[in-house]
């Protein structure tokens, strides 16, 4: 797990309200460094997301990262929360990660609606099939 990753989730861990931590996702989304708008092409939109999403994975030296963006202000925190989770960690380390698993010890299986969790999953798809095919 990144350093990022911790730090989120001791955030988190401090914030007792979903209202709060909504806030704090949403300051997390305002502050990533998305991905240029040049790039959001149909090639990079992840299917499956309310939202517009796109996702630019990479593997540099044999680590792996991405860069995303949304349309939504949610949506592009949950984007900053899984770059902190996966952004620079080995190609094994990577493949390791249970994202969904991660993402619901912070609460946020009880805590999206239907339509961000199957956008999530489809993100987070779309990560673990390119480590696959690496």
């Amino acid at each position: 797990m990144t350093e990022a990753f911790s730090e989120i989730q001791e955030t988190f861990d401090f914030l007792d309200d979903w209202e709060d931590r909504y806030r704090h996702v949403i300051e997390l989304g305002k502050s990533y460094a998305a991905l240029d708008p040049a790039l959001r092409v149909d090639t990079l939109k992840v299917e499956g997301c309310a939202s517009q999403v796109w996702l630019l994975p990479r593997l540099e030296d044999g680590r792996f990262s991405f860069q995303g963006a949304s349309d939504a202000l949610i949506v592009s925190g949950l984007i900053a929360i899984l770059a902190a989770l996966y952004n620079d960690t080995s190609l094994a380390e990577a493949r390791k990660i249970d994202a969904l698993a991660e993402f619901g010890a912070l609460g946020f299986d009880q805590h999206l609606s239907a339509q961000r969790s199957n956008g999530l999953r489809a993100m987070i798809e779309r990560i673990a099939t390119y480590l696959a095919t690496q």
